[in-house]
C-alpha cells in the first residue's frame, strides 16, 4: 500500500472516530444510565432535599388535596381556612424522612412502569403509562392528622393516576429505546476501533495520535455544548404551570454523569496531545541518523610550502594552484606528504661505453 493511500485511509478513520465520540457517549449514557432503575433512583434521591423541587411538589400536592376537599365543602371556607394549613403541612412533610422514602419509592415505581412499557412489545399500545399517587396522599393525610389540622380526617385518599407516557407515543418511543440499547454498545466500540485502525495505518503515527486526541477533546466540548443548549430548549418548552427551577434541577441531576463524561473527554484528549508534543520536542532528544548518501570526493590539500613556493615562472595564484613549467603547462600540486619528504638520492650513472681504437689506414 502506498504512503499516500495509507495517509488518506488513516485520516478518514480518525475523522469517523472523532465524530462517533459524542454520539457514543450519549447513547451509552441513555442505555446504561437512564435504563437502570437503581442508578435512576440513586440519581434522583438528592433532589428530595432541593428547595425548588420541594416547593414544586408541595404546591402540586397541596393544590390537589385542596381541590378534593373543595368538592365536599364550601369553596370559600376551604380557601380561607383549610388551604393555608394544607399547604403548610405538605411543605413541612417534604422536610421529613418519610417524604424522602416516599420520593424514592415513587421514582422507583414510575421508572419500573416506564421501562416495562418500553421493553415489552406485548403491552397494550392504547393504554398510557401511569403511576398512582395514593400512597403519597395517605402519608400527607396522616401527617395532617398528627398536627391536629381541622378536617384532616376527611381528606379522601383516592387512587390518582398520573400519566407518564401518552398512549399515542409509546410505539415511537419503544423503537427509539431499542435503537439506543443497540447503539449504546456499538457506537463506543466503533469509535475505539476506528481510532486504533487509523493510528495503525498512519504513515506518521505520532501525528495521527495527536490528531485523534485533539478530535476527542473537540467531541467532548461539542457534547458539553449540546447539553447546555438542550437544557435551555427543554426549559423554554415547559408549560406555564411547571416550575422551571425544579425542572432545571431535575435536568441537571439526570445529565450530571453525561456532563462529567464530556469534560473527561476534553481533559483526556488535551493531555494526550500535550504529552505527544512534549515527547517529540523534549530537550536533548537525539536527532535521527541521516540516510547514507554519496561520499564526498577527497580534495587534494597543499602544504604551506607548496602553496608559498613554485617552480618556473608561475607566481601568485598560479603558484597556489600548481607549478608552472617552462612550456606553459601547469603541473598538479604535490600532496603535503610528498612535499615534505626528502628528495631521493641520485642514481649512479653508467660508465660510458668503451671506444674501440681507431685503426689507421695505410
Amino acid at each position: 500500500m502506498s504512503r499516500r493511500l495509507r495517509s488518506g485511509l488513516s485520516a478518514v478513520l480518525i475523522t469517523l472516530s472523532c465524530l462517533l465520540v459524542p454520539f457514543g457517549a450519549l447513547s451509552a449514557w441513555a442505555a446504561y444510565g437512564l435504563a437502570d432503575t437503581g442508578r435512576y433512583v440513586t440519581t434522583m434521591a438528592p433532589l428530595a432535599a432541593d428547595p425548588d423541587v420541594r416547593d414544586a411538589i408541595a404546591d402540586t400536592v397541596g393544590n390537589g388535596i385542596v381541590h378534593q376537599i373543595g368538592q365536599e365543602m364550601d369553596a370559600r371556607v376551604v380557601r380561607g381556612t383549610v388551604a393555608p394549613f394544607v399547604h403548610d403541612a405538605v411543605r413541612s412533610f417534604t422536610q421529613t424522612a418519610a417524604f424522602r422514602t416516599a420520593w424514592d419509592e415513587g421514582n422507583r415505581v414510575a421508572h419500573d412502569a416506564v421501562l416495562s412499557a418500553l421493553r415489552d412489545d406485548r403491552e397494550q399500545r392504547d393504554r398510557p403509562v401511569t403511576v398512582d399517587l395514593a400512597p403519597v396522599t395517605a402519608q400527607v393525610k396522616a401527617r395532617l392528622a398528627q398536627d391536629h389540622v381541622p378536617l384532616a380526617s376527611r381528606i379522601p385518599v383516592e387512587h390518582t393516576e398520573v400519566a407518564l407516557l401518552p398512549a399515542q407515543d409509546l410505539g415511537r418511543l419503544r423503537k427509539g429505546f431499542h435503537v439506543l440499547e443497540v447503539a449504546g454498545f456499538w457506537l463506543p466500540v466503533s469509535a475505539i476501533a476506528f481510532a486504533a485502525a487509523g493510528i495503525a495505518l498512519a504513515a506518521r503515527r505520532r501525528r495521527a495520535l495527536t490528531a485523534t486526541a485533539l478530535g476527542t477533546a473537540l467531541g467532548g466540548a461539542l457534547l458539553a455544548l449540546a447539553l447546555a443548549v438542550g437544557r435551555t430548549l427543554t426549559l423554554s418548552d415547559l408549560p406555564a404551570e411547571v416550575s422551571q427551577p425544579a425542572a432545571g434541577a431535575v435536568y441537571d441531576a439526570l445529565t450530571a454523569t453525561l456532563r462529567t463524561t464530556s469534560w473527561l473527554l476534553v481533559a483526556l484528549g488535551l493531555t494526550v496531545a500535550a504529552l505527544t508534543w512534549l515527547a517529540r520536542h523534549r530537550p536533548g532528544r537525539a536527532q535521527p541518523p541521516r540516510p547514507p548518501g554519496p561520499r564526498p570526493r577527497p580534495r587534494l590539500v597543499l602544504s604551506r610550502r607548496a602553496r608559498t613556493t613554485g617552480t618556473g615562472t608561475g607566481t601568485g595564484a598560479g603558484a597556489g594552484a600548481g607549478t608552472r613549467t617552462g612550456t606553459g603547462t601547469v603541473a598538479p600540486a604535490v600532496a603535503p606528504a610528498a612535499a615534505t619528504e626528502p628528495p631521493p638520492p641520485p642514481r649512479p650513472q653508467d660508465p660510458p661505453p668503451a671506444q674501440e681504437p681507431t685503426r689507421l689506414r695505410a
